[in-house]
């Protein structure tokens, strides 16, 4: 079986290091030949090289990239793949149009699997629609896959999975952010790690950390990530008065290490595919609070949720889970190798 994973690797986040576990899950199997098409010099085709993942590399600009087309095609007619395995809109986009003007560019049909990883609502026209099978990362992904009118068959569930090891590995390196923050040793910390974006709800955070500092006033919130956010959060922090416990500190690497030093992990999103940091934290024995956003709930113990915006009952739930922490251990569904194995049992239905 001839497998091509297709990524526009135009950022390293958490769907792109499934994308590389995936290929490293994939590497050796008897039965696979698997390929990865992305973005020249990005980090995931560094990083994927860099475990011995076969990988093109291709022009990929802004869009749906001619560039990124053409050299897709070439791909496709030197490899002819039974299984083109996308994992964002525009990688789906090119390879749906790519079969669609075959016989004339690829010399044999192949099936499209597309993963999802959002929680956000699809157009009736989406490309979506034309997938052969959707790989959803959650229960939340499906639902509004088949609210908007894919048929619930054509979807599966798939979580998404980490190596424990890998994790513990890099959280030993741990930069000591206390010690870069000025804090004294022993202060607690809540850490959040996302992009400062919208559907990540930092703004909720603030909030909750003003909420919060009555009932835990040594408690000190590290929010690491970079987006355009980041001046509107600053606006927000001044103006709830919590700038000497509220510390947005940017990229951190590596971030396991941050994650490690947490005394409680939380997530603040309003929209959320799964949320596979959580996982990480999971893996470090690091306590979770979440809102109950998409996938989250696939993860985190119903106690430790709140409603998706509840700045208070956020700051609530991180005090208690600070006073009385619990550490969930990590449910072996959620390992790479669990996940590699059952898309590779998509593979086999589809081939």
């Amino acid at each position: 079986m001839r497998v091509l994973q297709v990524d526009s690797g135009r950022e390293w986040r958490g769907g792109q290091n499934q994308v590389r576990l995936l290929c490293r899950e994939l590497q050796g199997l008897p039965d696979v030949e698997n390929r990865l098409f992305t973005k020249r010099d990005s980090q995931l085709a560094e990083r994927a090289r860099a475990q011995l993942t076969p990988v093109i590399q291709a022009p990929w600009g802004a869009g749906l990239s001619p560039a990124a087309f053409l050299a897709l095609q070439r791909a496709v007619r030197r490899y002819e793949p039974n299984l083109v395995h996308v994992h964002d809109s525009h990688s789906l986009s090119l390879a749906l149009w790519l079969r669609r003007l075959r016989p004339r560019l690829t010399p044999e049909p192949y099936a499209v699997v597309a993963h999802r990883r959002v929680d956000f609502h699809i157009g009736p026209k989406s490309s979506w629609h034309r997938a052969d099978r959707i790989i959803a990362v959650s229960e939340g992904v499906k639902r509004i896959l088949v609210q908007d009118g894919v048929n619930q068959r054509d979807v599966v569930v798939i979580h998404d999975g980490i190596d424990p090891d890998e994790i513990r590995a890099d959280a030993a390196r741990a930069p000591d952010i206390r010690a870069r923050l000025g804090l004294p040793a022993g202060v607690p910390l809540a850490v959040n790690v996302a992009a400062l974006v919208d559907h990540k709800d930092q703004r909720t955070l603030v909030r909750a950390a003003a909420h919060a500092r009555d009932r835990a006033p040594r408690l000190h919130w590290v929010i690491a990530g970079a987006g355009p956010l980041r001046e509107p959060l600053q606006g927000d922090i001044a103006s709830f008065g919590v700038g000497d416990i509220v510390h947005l500190v940017g990229y951190v690497d590596p971030v396991d290490a941050l994650i490690r030093e947490a005394r409680v992990f939380v997530m603040s999103s309003k929209e959320e595919g799964l949320g596979s940091v959580v996982l990480h934290a999971r893996a470090l024995g690091t306590p979770v609070v979440s809102t109950a956003a998409g996938g989250l709930p696939d993860m985190v113990p119903a106690e430790w949720l709140v409603p998706v915006g509840d700045a208070e009952a956020l700051g609530q739930k991180v005090v208690r889970a600070l006073e009385h922490p619990v550490a969930v251990p990590l449910d072996p569904r959620f390992t790479a190798k669990s996940m590699a194995q059952s898309v590779l049992a998509q593979y086999h239905l589809l081939a």
